[in-house]
């Protein structure tokens, strides 16, 4: 099931939280949506959800639209909030009872689905407790089966991970992705490496406007522009590296890594590589080149350049 987010707007007085927005989500594609605290990732995913309403602009679920059939597309819509609504007095298995039943899951298939998602989610040691006696972690994994139980063709998550410590994130971003081969999911993080493994294609939105949409990879070469090189050379002492290297036609700046005499960090000029001119450089005056890496661009400079 398909997502498409038309022109989507919602202000607070003058404020826009989202601020005319659109993009479309396909079929068994992760998406991660990425933004600074404020930046309108929450109040977009309220907005699909229909917990919320836009001032303008249309929400389609394949053929249904956000405003004339909200409850066509609550059924198919799995939901974990950023503050996971849990009933704390009740028992695991007494909660899951309960939403499949407010999810209409039909009654002869509830018991099977809630020992799925105990399975699924992690939660056998736990199953016979109350959510009350749960770490953080395991209240997560309860949130995480609530947004699954009946099974939606499509998955909301903001911030699904908060709580996991490392071992658990890692399991819980393996069953994303195995959900992604059949459903379509949004999921927010601020953990830009979390992302990175998990999603197909990462959105990034700043004071409520798409500001980049993209594959991690291409996101990066976009932010790239210019090749950025490090490069340590082993030569005679009198050997003039840094004016040697300026003096290659490809070549636009050298800067000396932490004042080593043959240690630097050369930026190409634009659309071009350094890397061929360079070691060319070193076989015609038999010096050794010891190091010559690229320098990738990280998500994390990416996700600076495009909000700041």
């Amino acid at each position: 099931m398909s997502i498409q987010v038309t022109r989507l707007t919602k202000t607070y007085g003058e404020q826009k939280a989202v601020d005319d927005i659109s993009f479309e989500v396909k079929t068994g594609e992760v998406v991660g949506f990425l933004g600074p605290n404020g930046a309108g990732k929450s109040t977009t995913m309220k907005i699909i959800t229909c917990y919320m309403a836009p001032n303008a602009g249309q929400v389609m679920l394949d053929q249904f639209n956000a405003d004339e059939h909200p409850e066509e597309i609550k059924k198919r819509i799995g939901y974990l909030p950023e503050n996971n609504p849990l009933y704390t007095d009740m028992a695991i298995i007494d909660y899951l009872r309960f939403t499949a039943e407010i999810q209409g899951v039909p009654k002869e298939n509830i018991n099977g689905r809630i020992s799925e998602m105990i399975d699924l989610c992690g939660l056998n040691r736990e199953r016979h407790k109350k959510i009350s006696e749960l770490s953080k972690g395991y209240r997560q994994r309860v949130g995480l089966a609530q947004a699954m139980i009946h099974d939606p063709e499509v998955l909301i998550l903001d911030e699904p991970t908060t709580g996991l410590d490392p071992n658990q994130i890692v399991e819980i971003r393996k069953l994303i992705k195995e959900l992604g081969k059949e459903k379509t999911v949004i999921l927010s993080s601020h953990i830009l490496s979390e992302v990175e493994a998990t999603c197909d294609r990462i959105l990034i939105i700043n004071r409520g406007k798409i500001v980049a949409d993209g594959t991690a990879e291409n996101l990066r070469k976009q932010a790239q522009g210019q090749e950025l090189i490090t490069v340590q050379i082993e030569a005679p002492e009198n050997a003039e590296l840094k004016k040697s290297l300026l003096g290659l036609s490809t070549v636009q700046t050298v800067e000396t890594i932490n004042g080593q005499a043959n240690y630097f960090q050369v930026q190409s000029k634009p659309e071009v590589s350094s890397k061929k001119e360079v070691f060319d450089l070193c076989v015609q005056n038999k010096w050794y080149l010891t190091e010559l890496t690229t320098k990738e661009t990280r998500l994390e400079d990416v996700f600076r350049e495009v909000t700041n």
